[in-house]
């Protein structure tokens, strides 16, 4: 005989309590509970609300979370209106995390919880990027747990992360990514890994605009836009053609370190480029220098967009490309350094996702 699960704990207080309809714990309550009725002792929603406080407290390994738990279980039974104040043993939790929550429906639902606070989701910019964590690579080996992220660097919140298979890499999970997200008036960024023909297509095809880096291995691409940026040759009594060049510049000191950026754009390669939709290539250069000893390091980074000038100008490209790397601290310095997600040695299914 098949039975159905509760919704809420079967040691419920059957006066029941008030649940804010926007809040997390209903979101949660979502999620579908695939265990079978019979030999459950606490509620799917209960397991991952006392997941999320110890979490929120510091706790970063499933054994610290069960101890916390159980420390507090009188004030969460009070607080979540349970019948009796009972904690769940550390195997239970990565039991439920590993093969009772389907990552794909809680990435959903606590999508749809974040969508749903004020302003949420109002960002234009959304950068991509992925991360590995090095706590999940097995001994010998150099592939653990990756997830590629879509995130909001104007209001530091992940919209969309899938886990990139290890028989996969970061462009063939990115189309996964796209698809969930709504693309319209957005401006996709990323790395030169995602400067990738089909993905451009499907930004600009879905309303989007994207904003890449390239390297060499977009190699013919990186050399047509280098080549325009170099200094022309000219023969003897002529002087260089007439260039559409745009160009921003930023200075900033901090963190022991004077930074120079300047930016360079132009729109004459539009046509040219065997790229789709592309409306302008871009010179980046950095110009870094060290006060304590006087160290100068440069860099020069190329890219392509398929905003046009009118949409982004010189200043504004140098702000779109200074506004991605915000995800490395926004998130991934978060992730690894607050919740010390790199510190992660979880292996039951997907418990580490």
């Amino acid at each position: 005989m098949e039975y159905t699960s509760p919704t809420f704990d079967v040691n419920l207080n059957p006066d029941g309590f008030v649940v804010d309809l926007g809040s997390l714990y209903a979101f949660l309550a979502k999620l579908t509970d695939r265990r079978h009725a019979r030999g459950v002792r606490y509620a799917l929603v209960t397991v991952l609300v006392f997941i999320v406080l110890a979490k929120l407290a510091g706790e970063d390994r499933l054994a610290g979370i069960a101890e916390w738990v159980q420390h507090r279980k009188d004030a969460l039974a009070e607080a979540l209106h349970l019948a009796k104040p009972r904690a769940p043993h550390r195997t239970t939790y990565s039991r439920i995390l590993g093969r009772v929550v389907d990552t794909e429906e809680f990435e959903q639902v606590v999508r749809e919880f974040f969508a749903s606070q004020p302003q949420a989701g109002c960002s234009i910019l959304i950068a991509l990027d992925g991360k590995t964590l090095r706590g999940t690579i097995p001994a010998g080996q150099t592939q653990g747990l990756h997830l590629l992220a879509a995130f909001l660097p104007g209001e530091g919140w992940v919209i969309v992360q899938v886990e990139v298979d290890g028989k996969e890499n970061e462009i063939k999970a990115a189309p996964r990514v796209l698809k969930c997200l709504d693309l319209r008036d957005k401006i996709v960024t990323g790395d030169a890994m995602l400067a990738q023909r089909d993905l451009s297509v499907q930004i600009v095809e879905g309303g989007g605009d994207y904003v890449w880096t390239v390297k060499d291995n977009q190699s013919q691409l990186r050399q047509d836009i280098a080549t325009l940026f170099e200094p022309e040759k000219c023969v003897k009594g002529f002087g260089p053609a007439t260039k559409d060049f745009r160009t921003a510049n930023t200075i900033e000191k901090g963190h022991g370190r004077l930074e120079r950026r300047t930016l360079t754009v132009s729109s004459e390669l539009k046509g040219y480029l065997d790229w789709p939709y592309a409306e302008q290539v871009f010179k980046l250069e950095r110009h870094f220098e060290r006060m304590k000893d006087g160290k100068i390091t440069h860099e020069v980074v190329y890219g392509i967009t398929s905003l046009t000038a009118h949409e982004a100008s010189a200043q504004r490209l140098l702000e779109i490309a200074r506004t991605h790397w915000q995800i490395e601290n926004g998130l991934h310095y978060r992730r690894d350094e607050t919740l010390r997600e790199d510190w992660c040695h979880l292996r039951l299914g997907h418990t580490a996702e």
